[in-house]
This record gives structure tokens, C-alpha cells and sequence, in this order.
């Protein structure tokens, strides 16, 4: 559990991280994500739609946000990033990459891979990474950013003001489709 009065620090994701990052990408799936998603579209989808992209490590595009718990040591509450590349969701073992770079004076950046632990949720970390995301993404140029939401993540992004354009049903291995929302929004 977090300590009553946790302090956030956000910092750029790297490799040393990796273990980590899917620790807490599965349990943000599974802890905040049930009441949108059947466990088997869950389990078919980590690893795959749902779940680290690690480009967006090699490009120092991913952050993550550490807390103390109540013993002192630090723990990883939130992450999530922006790509400079055209995938819009998935992790390293989605079926479609497509790892072209964006033009940011045309293309919108990639809001990318957005989990919060769920030791950590509703304490406004969600609100927190997008901010930084989003900075992140304009200083390096982009004035419009796109992503594929999870329906968990539809509420939250719609209140930062992110539009809903389409809806994806995303097949996965097992059979099963995990419905996708895809979203824009300018700077």
C-alpha cells in the first residue's frame, strides 16, 4: 500500500525498468480494467494490445511515476508515454508495428500505454502522466495527439478533452475482440 502521503516523481523509463513496468501493466489490467472487459479478453489481450512497447523505452518516450510505500521503498504507481512513430497501441507482441517516424508538423503524436496501479488509483495519476505526455509530445513539436483508449480509459480522456473518432474491435488469438476506442485531440 502507498504511504498516506505519497509523493509523486516522474521519470523517463529505462531498460532496468522493464520487469517492473510489465508487473504493473498486469495488474492495472486486471485490477481496474474487469468491469469493462471479460477475463478471457483480459488475459488474450496482455501481452499483446495491452502491454509495454519497449521502442517507446529505446526512444525515451515512456515515464513512470514512483511513490514511496509504507516502508520506505520505492514503487511504481503509474506509467505511460507518446511515440514518435506511427503504432498507436499495442506491446511488443502486438501483430501490427508500424514503426515509421511521424511528421509533427502533420502527424498527431501517439498518446501511448497509460496504466496506473490499482494500490494507486483515483489519487489523479491518470490526469498526472497525461499531462506530462502531453508536454513531452510538445516540446518535441506535435500539436495534435491521438490514441487507442481502453473503454476503462474513455472517461478520463474525454474530461482532457479528447475526442472519441472510432471504435476498434481488435481480434485477439483466442477469438475474442477487445473493443478499442480511438481518440484525438489539439494542443
Amino acid at each position: 500500500m502507498p504511504a498516506p502521503d505519497a509523493i509523486w516523481h516522474i521519470r523517463t523509463a529505462q531498460d532496468a525498468d522493464i520487469p517492473a513496468l510489465h508487473a504493473l501493466i498486469e495488474a492495472s489490467v486486471r485490477g481496474l480494467q474487469a468491469n469493462d472487459y471479460t477475463p478471457a479478453q483480459i488475459e488474450a489481450a496482455l501481452g499483446t494490445v495491452l502491454g509495454l512497447d519497449t521502442q517507446l523505452i529505446r526512444d525515451q518516450t515512456y515515464f513512470v511515476v514512483e511513490s514511496k510505500n509504507s516502508t520506505g521503498e520505492t514503487v511504481f504507481a503509474a506509467c505511460g508515454g507518446w511515440s514518435k512513430r506511427k503504432t498507436l497501441f499495442g506491446s511488443d507482441g502486438a501483430s501490427v508495428r508500424e514503426p515509421d517516424l511521424l511528421d509533427p508538423a502533420i502527424d498527431a503524436a501517439k498518446v501511448r500505454a497509460i496504466f496506473v496501479h490499482p494500490n494507486f488509483a483515483r489519487r489523479g495519476l491518470g490526469t498526472l502522466i497525461l499531462a506530462h505526455v502531453e508536454a513531452a509530445a510538445q516540446a518535441a513539436g506535435f500539436h495534435h495527439f491521438e490514441m487507442g483508449s481502453t473503454l476503462t480509459g474513455v472517461p478520463l480522456y474525454r474530461l482532457k478533452g479528447y475526442v472519441e473518432i472510432e471504435h476498434i474491435a481488435v481480434p485477439l488469438h483466442n477469438g475474442e475482440a477487445l473493443p478499442i476506442v480511438r481518440m484525438i485531440k489539439s494542443a
